[in-house]
């Protein structure tokens, strides 16, 4: 018996391979398969079987693809009523890949269909060797029940159900195969390490030291994460079975003339790609920024119009390339255009383009201090706002400037922060597409903004990370003053 993970960074997702000694299974396949046909065909072995812990909200599965590609059968738990070719499978089930026996537990509480399967390996013993958690268990954490809001706290009792009577139940040295880790916001705030055992997750996995269920359901459903609009695309997408990615759209080499013109037609959206500096500089006014660099698919399956067609600006064709994997991961099949010669290109036509100062901190804390009348918009989440944020500012987490930018002043100057100049920059590119033409953003964000000595350091933002529950100390740079903040 043999696991290999695969680790798949900004969506912090973690697949499977489950090996014998001629054939083996794939756990919760990214969208992307040929690593795992890659992998097997280097080990010698044939992919028989595919197998879905729950149906994902964060990315597209590739179960359809892999299956396509290699005759595996796809299992799939029964109470999700997936509407592809599959093996429903429910407690108690067993499927067996050689000496190992795969037991099915059906742990709902993280969606209500979800599975977890327990592998011994029968060559040695009976007894379990490792657990394929999925969102169940995390490292240092546990799924969030919220997905379904009206179902949020009957999940939440049901996930207390399924880790103190199953999951728990399991033997301390059962090893702990999560399908996240930190970064993905299937959780709360899980750990770097990608896997773990039963018993260190039961003596130091802080929402398992919850002891009262009625406390445990309250910690999970109050001031939880937002949860991105594409997750409940995505498992209706995954219940349905995606799209192949043989099937998808090609994306176009245009010329600036040409994707000048389709930029115009109400079918098309621009999405720039390129650094919050470059798209400062230049950019086409009315463009999406998302940097690349940044946490790029959760941000494009959060925002951007899932009914359009996309037209790209990258730094050059491997970064366009590489945006439309990342885009198409996240269920935004529709990447069809990409601007040849970047705007470089643009410029050399003579064609129209916008721009947006990009301000530094020094530069933002003249204006706090001084005279200047501005609006001060902080785009973070309320937990990051809250930890630390300038005084007088106004907290819109950036997806919801897509409806609250009426609640801003048009004609003010307005300053744009998040923790670094990224999401802050995709909320100058919404705005902008509203109207607002005195826009700065923040370039490092409220993390240069304390480097500089204007503020303490946020808790959170330097430390993406950590626990839920954070110390109660605070940092102070030696030069913040209680008055700047």
């Amino acid at each position: 018996m043999l696991v290999k993970q695969f680790f798949t960074k900004k969506i912090a997702h973690s697949s499977y391979i489950l090996a014998g000694d001629d054939v083996c299974a794939v756990i919760d396949p990214q969208r992307d398969t040929d690593i795992y046909i890659k992998e097997a065909r280097e080990m010698g072995l044939d992919i028989i079987h595919i197998f879905q812990t729950h149906l994902h909200a964060d990315f597209i599965s590739g179960h359809m693809d892999l299956a396509k590609k290699t005759n595996a059968k796809i299992y799939a738990p029964k109470s999700a009523n997936c509407t592809f070719d599959h093996v429903p499978l429910a407690e108690g089930d067993t499927v067996n890949i050689e000496d190992m026996e795969i037991s099915v537990l059906e742990t709902p509480g993280h969606t209500p269909e979800h599975l977890c399967y327990v592998v011994a390996d029968k060559s040695r013993s009976g007894s379990p060797v490792g657990v394929f958690t999925g969102d169940t268990l995390f490292v240092g954490d546990v799924g969030r029940p919220d997905l379904f809001p009206n179902m949020a706290e009957e999940l939440a009792g049901k996930l207390y159900d399924s880790l103190h009577e199953k999951v728990l139940k399991l033997p301390d040295y059962t090893e702990v195969y999560p399908a996240h880790g930190a970064g993905s916001l299937c959780g709360r705030a899980m750990g770097a390490k990608r896997s773990s055992t039963v018993g260190y997750e039961r003596n130091y996995n802080p929402a398992l030291q919850i002891k009262y269920k009625s406390e445990f359901i309250k910690s999970l459903t109050e001031n939880m994460p937002p949860a991105p609009d594409h997750f409940g695309r995505c498992t209706d997408i995954n219940r349905q079975g995606p799209a192949r990615i043989d099937e998808l759209p090609v994306m176009q080499e245009l010329n600036a003339k040409d994707f000048y013109k389709l930029m115009y037609d109400n079918n098309y959206q621009v999405l720039d790609t390129r650094s919050y500096m470059a798209y400062g500089g230049q950019h086409l006014k009315g463009a999406w920024h998302l940097d690349l660099n940044g946490n790029f698919p959760t941000f494009a399956g959060w925002v951007l119009p899932p009914d359009k067609k996309i037209l790209l600006v990258a730094e050059d064709y491997k970064k366009a390339v590489d945006a439309a994997i990342w885009a198409r991961r996240v269920g935004v099949d529709n990447i069809v255009g990409y601007l040849d010669g970047g705007m470089v290109s643009w410029a050399v036509s003579g064609l129209p383009a916008s721009h947006i100062t990009q301000i530094s901190a020094a530069g933002l804390h003249d204006m706090v201090t001084g005279n200047e009348d501005f609006v001060m918009l902080d785009v973070r989440a309320p937990t990051e706002f809250e930890n630390n944020h300038i005084r007088g500012a106004i907290n819109i987490p950036v997806a919801d400037l897509r409806e609250r930018y009426n609640e801003l002043n048009r004609e003010k100057p307005t300053v744009v922060a998040c923790s670094s100049g990224n999401r802050s920059s995709l909320g100058t590119s919404i705005l902008e597409q509203h109207g607002f033409t005195k826009l700065f953003n923040l370039a490092g964000g409220m993390t240069g903004y304390s480097s500089a000595g204007h503020s303490k350091e946020c808790n959170i933002c330097s430390n993406p990370h950590g626990a839920r529950f954070f110390k109660k100390v605070t940092k102070v740079n030696k030069h913040w003053d209680s008055e700047n903040q």
